[in-house]
């Protein structure tokens, strides 16, 4: 089943605070009752703001959040007098977060440090108390700005996870299982299509105390850019990743296709991913005898590979140093 708590696509409305008042006041006092123009300026209203939190993973916490406003700005007072700022709302997100138009789908920003903070929708300006607007020829000038409207829009926010390494092959090619073998994730496991249905991420212990982050993407079938399947609601996570792994099993009817196939459905979504680097494992190589892994290893394409199996433990170390080693260089 899917994991509930991971939400990474969310669509939410968001208004930011009007714009104080500029004030029309003029000082008086018991020494000085025709005073001049002290009308100060309105306060800003508050921004929308999206902040990194490296320690979120999900947009759960705005799922049933469909509507947030920003406080508007207080009018401005006498003796120049400034108005208070309106509270901004801060949304704290997953790195990795994309914010998008609704409507038109442009992208604006992404989210990819902690504590990065980016104004998703401004609020309006104060307006300008009167002492702007005195002059020579109108040193009592009795009006002042109104403060700017809010803003509003529907915005698109989408997470893309932050990993060294995607596991990216069909349903049932292991990277569940191989995931939860090399790190502490433990992901739901067994024998039929499409049991990972949200990514999982896993810290992979390496030599002297060093590690590396993999994610499970969930399985991608033949057409899959074209929204088959789970179709592209789990490509995205790609793009993040610095290597991508393929993995296809040993007991493949045609190893070669079926890459071709993982390779091109990468193309059709994004050619860029492919400006990655793309490393092999087969996987269930405790199926395999010398003699057939020759065979297989005649047919495999001209990049990085090895032979692993996750359950009897095979070619694991050499995995890891694999992976290491492009990802330092």
């Amino acid at each position: 089943m899917a994991n509930p708590n991971f939400v990474d696509y969310v669509k939410i409305n968001c208004r930011s605070g009007k714009g104080g008042a500029g004030s029309a006041h003029f000082h008086r006092s018991r020494s000085n009752p025709r005073g001049g123009p002290d009308g100060g300026d309105g306060g800003r209203g508050g921004h929308i703001i999206l902040k990194g939190n490296k320690n979120l993973w999900t947009l759960l916490h705005l799922k049933y959040t469909k509507h947030v406003k920003a406080e508007s700005g207080q009018a401005g007072g006498s003796s120049l007098k400034t108005g208070a700022n309106g509270s901004d709302v801060i949304l704290e997100v997953p790195l990795g977060t994309v914010a998008r138009d609704a409507e038109t789908h442009d992208f604006i920003f992404e989210i990819t440090e902690h504590d990065q903070a980016c104004v998703l929708l401004e609020g309006g300006k104060g307006g300008l108390g009167n002492d702007h607007f005195k002059s020579p020829t109108n040193r009592t000038p009795k009006y002042a700005q109104p403060g700017e409207s809010g803003l509003e829009n529907w915005f698109i926010l989408e997470l893309k996870l932050l990993a060294d390494v995607g596991l990216v092959g069909f349903p049932n090619a292991g990277k569940s299982t191989l995931l939860s073998v090399i790190s502490a994730a433990r992901p739901e496991i067994a024998d039929y299509p499409f049991t990972t249905l949200t990514p999982n991420l896993g810290m992979v212990s390496y030599r002297d105390n060093r590690s590396f982050v993999v994610a499970d993407i969930p399985g991608i079938i033949e057409g899959a850019h074209a929204g088959k399947g789970l179709g592209t609601r789990f490509l995205r996570h790609i793009e993040r990743n610095s290597i991508l792994l393929f993995l296809i099993p040993a007991d493949s009817e045609n190893i070669s296709k079926e890459f071709d196939i993982l390779h091109n459905e990468l193309k059709q979504y994004n050619p860029e991913l492919l400006d990655k680097r793309i490393l092999l494992a087969i996987t269930k190589a405790d199926l395999l005898d010398s003699e057939l892994e020759a065979e297989i290893r005649e047919e495999l394409p001209d990049i990085p590979y090895v032979f692993i199996s996750s359950v009897a433990g095979k070619g694991l170390t050499a995995l890891k140093d694999l992976l290491w080693k492009y990802l330092n260089t």
